[in-house]
């Protein structure tokens, strides 16, 4: 783009650049070795004296905010662990580098050599005796008291709301420590992280419309995976008997403040567990995520407080049926009554289905939490086993947080019999474009060579993520959500 139809403000920035290379400077900067985190600058110690100045420091960062007169200038210099002043003067830096000075605008990246001291207000002041030039900003950032307000416009452009909003630099760091968490507790617990492939020949492991590519060499049709559970059982037929993946998954399907079509997941599988080991393990890894955050029990969510503290409730799903839709889940005349009271459509549907079109309308929404429901029932379950005591019940549970579901688990089914014939159950009547519509034969044949009995759990971390954070949507806890296409 030719200088001439440039926005007059990148016009006047673009001269300042030039300016700063006319000094003989790089406006692109180069290494700036030894400088300090400025949260460790202002951790140190400082007399209370203004007359007194405290040690010698080396930073660098942002400036977010600039005045000054005369021959003095204060900047507000930022990076991602904070902010403090600078204090330039003309005296103290010489010609040369107050002549750079003049050439600053927000949003350029400096380094800063100085002394740290305080202001006659009492303020910490790097008072700087040189300065290095590490990047010029051509286009102006929001304003300095604001921010980047734009809803849209913040998962548009990540990177200015990064540095303009500290509030969500801070929360995507705080992401990394819920992942980092997770990984802490499976590793002390025995369990091997793995990766497993993203591209497949056959979508599997959930219900959901996968997103189709095509790879040319093998002119074969793949899909991104939808789940990781597939081939970490087959992990588990392999003899890794701890293993776990945390993964971008993919389902082409809707978006909104909870759904996003590339996610995070955790799925991890245990032999010799079920699926009572993995409410254990559950709760351990959430609340190892709180302490590794920032050890806050009851966190705030929206106007709501929630109470994190362990053990947490455990309720069966026909128990909770009861309670809040008013009838027994069993009784097929009365949830059939139920569904239609509500304005369901139920002819050429089975009663489970049925049934749990009411538990995700009058029970979801209305828990708590964080409560674990479990006990689902075993028809809307096929990869899950059963009870011995109860066939029709599986030994699934969820775990549910002001009516999102944050985690999923089962005691694995590992009868390769059985689940053939489920999975045969469950094909009939798919429609070729969505998961779950061809048998995964080679699964099957791996189950063949037998599972160990084991409990699976999954946990959708960008949710999790959100809850912790209180945010509330899921594009502010996910760098990169996916947007509608944009002119700009």
């Amino acid at each position: 783009m030719s200088d001439d139809v440039r926005d007059p403000l990148e016009a006047a920035r673009l001269d300042k650049l030039r300016k700063i290379e006319a000094l003989g400077l790089d406006p692109w900067g180069q290494r700036f070795d030894d400088h300090q985190a400025i949260a460790d600058v202002r951790a140190l110690p400082v007399p209370e004296d203004p007359e007194q100045k405290g040690p010698k420091v080396r930073v660098a960062g942002r400036i977010m905010l600039r005045r000054g007169q005369g021959k003095v200038n204060f900047l507000q210099l930022s990076d991602w662990t904070g902010q403090i002043q600078i204090f330039i003067g003309k005296n103290q830096v010489g010609d040369a580098a107050w002549a750079l000075a003049g050439e600053f605008d927000l949003g350029d990246l400096i380094g800063v050599d100085g002394q740290l001291g305080r202001t006659k207000t009492g303020e910490i002041t790097v008072f700087a005796e040189s300065l290095t030039f590490l990047g010029k900003c051509l286009l102006p950032p929001p304003e300095k008291w604001h921010g980047l307000t734009d809803v849209e416009k913040r998962s548009r452009q990540r990177y200015v709301d990064l540095f303009s909003n500290p509030e969500s630099l801070q929360a995507f760091v705080a992401r990394t420590k819920i992942l980092a968490a997770f990984r802490k507790v499976l590793g002390e617990r025995g369990f091997v992280e793995v990766e497993t492939p993203v591209m497949q020949p056959i979508a599997g492991g959930a219900a959901a419309r996968p997103f189709i590519t095509h790879h040319n060499t093998l002119d074969m049709q793949l899909y991104l995976r939808i789940a990781l559970e597939l081939h970490l059982k087959r992990l588990l037929v392999g003899g890794i008997e701890r293993v776990f993946e945390i993964g971008r998954v993919f389902r082409n399907e809707g978006i909104s403040p909870k759904h996003n079509p590339e996610f995070t997941m955790l799925e991890a599988y245990q032999a010799y567990s079920d699926y009572r080991g993995m409410m254990d393990l559950t709760e351990a890894l959430i609340c190892g995520s709180i302490d590794a955050i920032d050890g806050v029990y009851q966190r705030p969510w929206g106007e709501h407080t929630v109470d994190f503290t362990p053990p947490w409730p455990r309720k069966t799903y026909a128990e909770l049926f009861k309670e809040y839709a008013g009838i027994d889940m069993n009784d097929r005349d009365a949830v059939k009554a139920k569904a239609e009271e509500i304005g369901f459509e139920t002819k050429g549907k089975d009663h489970e289905v049925i049934a749990s079109e009411i538990f995700e309308e009058l029970v979801e929404d209305a828990l708590v939490g964080p409560i674990f429901v479990t006990d689902y029932p075993a028809a809307i379950c096929p990869l899950t086993k059963r009870k011995a005591s109860d066939p029709s019940v599986a030994e699934r549970f969820e775990l549910f947080v002001h009516g999102m579901e944050l985690a999923n688990a089962y005691t694995e089914l590992n009868d390769p019999i059985l689940q053939e014939e489920l999975f045969s159950r469950q094909l009939a009547g798919q429609k070729a474009e969505d998961s779950m519509a061809t048998m995964d034969d080679d699964f099957v044949r791996a189950l063949k060579f037998a599972m160990p009995p084991a409990g699976g759990l999954g946990v959708g971390l960008d949710r999790l993520s959100m809850l912790l954070l209180n945010k509330s949507s899921i594009r502010d806890v996910i760098l990169f959500p996916l947007m509608r296409s944009h002119a700009d």
